[in-house]
């Protein structure tokens, strides 16, 4: 089962990676191909991804230092770290480089791609349903600062993206349940359909039960709507926008959550941020109040309630404060209408920040 998505400079493939990137590898000539992999995804997705690229062109080179897995990593000591083993390997123009992880592997890894030598091919081989559905597609590339999520990044496209759901079969599931949050995101901006299902959908973690046939159909829908909205607007100066929903107050609680023992995994941090962002717009956008109901309910039926500590909430409302979408010192979130792909920016202010907060804090 082979499925493309045609996006203006590159495709994204659902499907098996033999069937999909050993393919594409061999009608491109690149003079060496390199494994950019975490902790974790060299543990338990590099094996696979070689197995499945066995008949691909040879050799693949692998980052001889796995990256330090997780977000609290995804920095410019790392980029350092990673540019150096570029150097090591004598990395030329001509080279690809393979981002075999999640998130935090497809932006950094991408970032460095991009600026290594003015920029050098690279592909996504997302591992993690967040990555599959979001975060591998789009072009947005980037690093923290000084705690402040994605404040340093380029937009570049990568050659391609190849998804292949067999990745999540080595995924916990905690890391399904993150990437359900992007999935209900994309279903509230423009697909009535996908949010029906998961609605009426149960055990949408409990990968044992769940046959690979669905999984390729829940992964494209959900990216069939960020292509359309990428496709549009690839620089975010409009419609992309939207694609921050639950990200203008979930980046900054996630932050917050990052600096303690308990951090938040960025789903869980986005489904957070979808709560409190579709309460602020409840009397903003028409039928406001179901559709804060409907988020309420399609969230709650997956996500664990983590309530957020009041003593936290200014220093989370400065964070929110260094959000890109800003402009002319105000904070602005953008959520969806009652229409598909129906967009209203939001203006915020601290206190009402505040209450949305204090909202969520009491649905426990």
């Amino acid at each position: 089962m082979h499925t493309l998505f045609q996006l203006d400079s590159h495709a994204v493939h659902v499907g098996d990676l033999s069937l999909t990137a050993a393919d594409w590898l061999r009608e491109r000539n690149y003079s060496q191909v390199f494994v950019i992999a975490d902790e974790n995804t060299h543990r338990h997705c590099l094996p696979l991804f070689l197995a499945k690229m066995a008949d691909g062109p040879s050799p693949f080179a692998v980052c001889p230092l796995p990256l330090p897995a997780g977000e609290a990593h995804k920095t410019l000591a790392t980029c350092e770290r990673l540019w150096q083993s570029m150097l090591e390997a004598r990395l030329d123009r001509r080279a690809l480089v393979v981002n075999l992880g999640g998130g935090v592997v497809g932006d950094l890894g991408g970032f460095c791609a991009a600026t290594w030598k003015r920029g050098v091919d690279f592909v996504q081989v997302p591992t993690t349903l967040l990555a599959m559905t979001d975060a591998a597609i789009g072009g947005k590339l980037g690093i923290d600062f000084q705690g402040v999520k994605n404040a340093v990044g380029v937009f570049q496209n990568p050659a391609a993206v190849f998804v292949d759901t067999h990745f999540l079969q080595t995924l916990p599931e905690h890391e399904l349940r993150s990437g359900l949050a992007e999935v209900i995101k994309h279903a509230l901006i423009g697909d009535p359909a996908l949010l029906h299902f998961i609605e009426n959908s149960h055990n949408l973690v409990q990968q044992d039960s769940v046959l690979p046939a669905f999984w390729h159909e829940l992964l494209c829908a959900s990216i069939a709507v960020k292509a359309r909205i990428v496709t549009e607007d690839p620089h975010e100066r409009g419609l992309r926008m939207l694609l921050n929903y639950g990200h203008t107050v979930g980046h900054a609680v996630e932050s917050y959550f990052l600096k303690t023992p308990f951090p938040l995994a960025h789903g869980e941090a986005v489904a957070l941020g979808m709560i409190c962002e579709s309460w602020l717009a409840r009397t903003v956008i028409p039928d406001g109040h179901n559709r804060l109901a409907r988020t309420l309910g399609v969230v709650s039926g997956i996500f664990l309630h983590q309530p957020v500590p009041e003593a936290a909430f200014a220093e989370i409302w400065d964070t929110m404060q260094q959000d890109k979408k800003n402009a002319a010192s105000l904070v602005r979130a953008a959520v969806p209408t009652g229409e598909p792909f129906g967009m209203q920016i939001l203006e915020l202010t601290e206190q009402a920040v505040k209450d949305s907060l204090l909202f969520y804090n009491e649905l426990g």
